[in-house]
């Protein structure tokens, strides 16, 4: 059975390979963080506990990065890096949330590259994407 899990190794190392593509993995969530009172196998008690919210925004993609372009010579020739957003999805019925889905349109519509990939290969169409 394929997961969401085993879908991003795979396509972190096929993208990863890629001389100009940088993508790092963007867990967003929210957790407890404070003064460790009590520890068992199975609870932690916190004192002066705070919620620490993880990852770049709520329905960020899991993978975030750049992808590097060269500018044509007629314009000065520079390379500029392209934002990058890839949502992982274990298949192509899994969730995907109202969030989610307005990260990756404000990227599309802002000249990012962003989608959802279950494959390596679905992967490599968001960021090429003609």
């Amino acid at each position: 059975m394929t997961t969401e899990a085993n879908n991003l190794k795979r396509i972190m190392l096929a993208l990863g390979s890629k001389k100009n593509v940088r993508l790092f993995r963007n867990n967003v969530g929210m957790a407890y963080i404070g003064r460790v009172i009590v520890q068992t196998p199975t609870r932690i008690t916190l004192q002066d506990y705070r919620p620490l919210h993880a990852g770049l925004v709520k329905g960020s993609s899991d993978l975030i990065g750049w992808k590097s372009i060269e500018i044509t010579p007629d314009m000065v020739g520079k390379r500029v890096a392209v934002f990058t957003a890839i949502e992982v999805k274990a298949n192509h019925s899994s969730r995907r949330t109202t969030e989610q889905m307005q990260f990756i349109k404000v990227v599309r519509d802002d000249g990012g590259h962003a989608g959802i990939a279950t494959s390596p290969e679905e992967a490599q169409q968001i960021i090429e994407p003609h």
